[in-house]
């Protein structure tokens, strides 16, 4: 946990669900809602999950920040595992205050301290406001290649 003026940038609680609900849906605005009891289990067995990390940006009460960092054993590396961080949100209207590069920052420090030899983000689009904030807080663009693959529709 680190507390700073504003609020605590810390790991996500039970109690956390509807902000980060709120966070995800500002992230995806056109993702289906997931029914209440199935976000619930939903919820519980990431926060359960040792290797799993959702760290969240609390000001006035209010969760303002989130990215949830995935940490995966490794057999190359020297054994060494990696990091790979995913839905980095911060509010619209908490944006530019400097939350989303504190929960960047602890869920960096979080992977180095667990061994990690590298920590991987995808992002979309270019030159976005985004962009600077991630090579602010260490990543580097062009040293590797994003790929995304996604199931076709059913039809």
């Amino acid at each position: 946990m680190e507390r700073f003026a504003e609020g605590v940038v810390r790991r996500a609680e039970p109690r956390d669900l509807d902000g980060m609900l709120v966070l995800l849906r500002e992230l995806r605005p056109h993702d289906p809602a997931v029914p209440r009891g199935i976000a619930q289990k939903i919820f519980a067995g990431l926060l359960a999950r040792d290797d799993l990390d959702i760290i969240v940006c609390e000001v006035e009460a209010l969760l303002a920040a989130s990215c949830t960092l995935a940490t995966i054993p490794n057999l190359a590396s020297g054994g060494r595992p990696f990091g790979v961080i995913e839905h980095v949100v911060t509010l619209s209207t908490h944006r530019r205050r400097g939350y989303g590069r504190r929960v960047l920052e602890y869920a960096l420090e979080h992977a180095w301290s667990s061994g990690c030899y590298k920590v991987m983000l995808l992002s979309g689009g270019q030159g976005t406001d985004a962009h600077r904030l991630y090579e602010s807080v260490g990543f580097v663009r062009d040293v590797k290649y994003g790929f995304v693959a996604k199931r076709k529709a059913e039809t």
